[in-house]
């Protein structure tokens, strides 16, 4: 609509100052022309808007000009406050700016806009953290973040995959910015870019030493090439599998939708499906299929059908021994004689249903001092 679009021309070079006719029409994908007629409505309307010609002229608003956020239409203010952003970007110091921002946006709404957004916020929450997850103990993140503000250098020390007491060793990065995924912080940083997880830094430095941020790198850009080739990467394998009714409910992403398109009816077992479905690695489809039970069975590659007999084979030989209320270790168990009871919630369907969640810990507030505009971060709650 042509009103949303005079909007977002004027949004635009309040944001981004002096812009030509050519960049505001490739930003709102309309012809040249168009961009024309509309600096012409604009500044029919009163809008200080003057525009230079020439090769380094455009269309730029008076000085001190701003607009009311009277545009907005309601959709569109109920999604900003449902940006409301997760708890954990609290803890790089981002509550306090985005709780500032929030009250600027609100006071500058329109009364009708403004008790609708005051009812979106009450009535919808967002929680980007899975359930049972526990929250990583991330004690660096306040000087990752202050070095992502500032364009420092830091030295680090990482934990490797041998272990944190190996002293691994020390590596120099720029950081380039933070993000939050799966309620993990990861920081993307140079050289490279490179990613690495904030909770796997034993040791920082801040080294004072400032370094030009790479010219034209997009934060969002490069994360959501990065996290599909990671994607890709890891879903190279295919297991063939056979599932019951509860087994296909419990599977989900990348493995759901392999199902509803590579399944079809197992011509063994009515009612359950066969399908191929992508996994990380063979010792993970391991541990993701034996926790689904009864409720699935792997038919190939033979190999991981080889590992999953053996664990089931170990499993069901230690659960077979004797145990006493004075077995090993003082461990008690059943009494000789009496019935067997299964665990709760097991049977022949599949695993126990979870029906509690795990409490996560509050993380500590982080202050990143009197800054205006807070780090370089993103938010990924997929």
């Amino acid at each position: 609509m042509k009103s949303s679009r005079l909007l977002a021309i004027l949004l635009l070079l309040q944001t981004r100052g002096r812009m030509t006719a050519a960049e505001l029409a490739r930003e709102l994908e309309v012809s040249v022309r168009t961009i024309y007629r509309d600096a012409e409505a604009l500044t029919a309307s009163g809008v200080p808007l003057y525009g230079d010609a020439g090769h380094s002229g455009g269309y730029q608003l008076t000085d001190g000009y701003q607009s009311r956020l009277t545009g907005l239409s309601s959709g569109e203010a109920d999604a900003l406050f449902l940006t409301g952003m997760p708890g954990r970007t609290g803890e790089p110091g981002l509550g306090q700016a985005l709780s500032a921002a929030q009250l600027k946006l609100r006071s500058a709404l329109p009364p009708e806009l403004r008790a609708q957004s005051d009812k979106m916020r009450l009535r919808f929450h967002l929680d980007a953290p899975g359930w049972y997850a526990e929250d990583a103990d991330v004690p660096f993140l306040p000087q990752v973040a202050d070095a992502v503000w500032r364009g420092r250098a830091v030295r680090v020390r990482l934990c490797e995959p041998t272990g944190p007491d190996s002293g691994g060793a020390e590596h120099r990065l720029e950081p380039y910015g933070l993000v939050l995924k799966d309620g993990h912080w990861h920081l993307v940083a140079g050289p490279g870019p490179r990613t690495l997880r904030v909770d796997r830094i034993l040791a920082l430095t801040d080294t004072t030493e400032e370094f030009p941020y790479p010219e034209g790198f997009d934060l969002a850009a490069h994360w959501e090439t990065s996290d599909a080739a990671s994607r890709a990467h890891e879903a190279r394998t295919e297991v063939l599998v056979r599932v019951s009714p509860q087994g296909a409910a419990a599977l989900s992403g990348c493995q759901a939708k392999a199902l509803a398109t590579t399944g079809r009816p197992d011509p063994e077992l009515p009612g359950w499906t066969r399908a191929l479905l992508p996994v990380a690695s063979l010792a993970e489809a391991e541990r993701e299929f034996l926790a689904l039970g009864t409720a699935v069975e792997v038919l190939a590659p033979a190999a991981l059908r080889t590992r999953m007999a053996a664990t089931v084979s170990a499993l069901a030989a230690r659960y077979r021994q004797a145990r006493t209320p004075d077995g090993p270790g003082g461990a008690p168990g059943p009494i000789p004689g009496a019935p067997a009871v299964p665990a709760p919630g097991y049977g022949p369907d599949g695993p126990p249903r979870r029906t509690g969640r795990a409490v996560r810990a509050a993380a500590p507030a982080v202050t990143l001092g009197e800054h205006a505009t807070a780090p370089a971060v993103t938010v990924d709650n997929r």
